[in-house]
């Protein structure tokens, strides 16, 4: 009998592919482009994954009080999340040296992150992560039949896990109200703005995440305001219709058409890139360029985030 094929190639193996997009039920994960879990050759061990639903470790600048008990609480910032767990590998009959080249090429050493997804209870939630550890223990079963249970550890350098689908709002800059109508009726009108320049965006999550902020032209010192905290993020540029001021606050760049660095244009009341977030709940934002038409724009790309 011919040796079972496998349909993947490397590319797709490792390819960052959308989070979740080969799920369809609850129990399966999916790291880049391999499937695992029920309806696969790799199964989870019945002991699950460890690290997924804890909490992850975190840095604390709380100090000691010197003349007292305890301490002064400070910030606390979370490390890397570490996820782990067992697949038990059970290819097919004369399946067993493709089931074992798909690992080899799926849990790789790779320098840039992927998805790694995770179904439960109906819920999708995602990681950026990189294999951190890949255990697979040549015993006798391995050797006669390739199946083996397998130790396998990511490491997300952001902890948070995300909602697949990314959520997106836009607004244009505040426009006027058209004015009374003549000749005059009662009741008065004085009619409706097209646009107020506000925007809601909402967190469903419970920890806090960066939004990707795309300020496209034409507007001259585009701004943006949270309405809570009075956070605000504000660029001493003139955009030109067609160009778009990218602000990736996780990454913390400002980048002009995807091409050139504007970060040196952020004004002195402007906040830092890195400390606007979109708290859990609903955020209010206002687009407030010095000058702006009806064709300027401002949209917020983001994914509600969970510790």
């Amino acid at each position: 009998m011919a040796e079972t094929t496998t349909p993947y190639a490397g590319s797709t193996l490792t390819a960052d592919v959308a989070p979740g997009s080969l799920i369809t039920q609850d129990g399966q994960m999916q790291w880049a482009g391999l499937l695992i879990g029920p309806g696969t050759p790799f199964a989870v061990d019945k002991s699950g994954l460890q690290g997924w639903e804890d909490l992850p470790e975190y840095d604390s600048s709380d100090a000691d009080r010197p003349t007292s008990h305890g301490a002064w609480p400070g910030a606390r910032y979370a490390k890397p999340r570490k996820v782990g767990g067992t697949i038990v590998l059970m290819p097919e009959y004369k399946g067993a040296a493709g089931a074992i080249r798909m690992l080899r090429q799926a849990l790789a050493l790779l320098d840039e992150e992927r998805w790694l997804t995770v179904r439960l209870h109906g819920e999708l939630l995602a990681v950026r992560a990189r294999i951190a550890q890949r255990v697979v223990p040549a015993d006798q079963g391995f050797a006669t039949q390739g199946s083996s249970r397998m130790s396998v550890q990511w490491l997300a350098s952001d902890p948070r896990r995300y909602a697949v689908d990314e959520q997106v709002a836009t607004t244009t800059p505040p426009q006027p109200e058209s004015g009374l109508t003549w000749p005059l009726t009662w009741p008065l009108s004085w009619g409706k703005a097209t646009s107020t320049g506000d925007v809601t965006v909402e967190n469903t999550g419970s920890a806090a995440c960066h939004p990707v902020i795309v300020f496209r032209g034409p507007c001259s010192m585009p701004a943006v305001t949270e309405r809570v905290t009075r956070r605000r993020l504000r660029y001493a540029i003139d955009l030109a219709a067609g160009d778009e001021l990218t602000v990736d606050t996780r990454a913390g760049t400002v980048m002009l058409n995807n091409s050139a660095s504007r970060l040196h244009t952020a004004m002195a009341d402007s906040t830092p890139e890195e400390l606007f977030v979109l708290d859990p709940g609903r955020t209010d934002l206002a687009f407030r360029p010095e000058e702006g038409t009806a064709a300027s724009l401002m949209t917020v790309r983001w994914r509600s985030a969970e510790w």
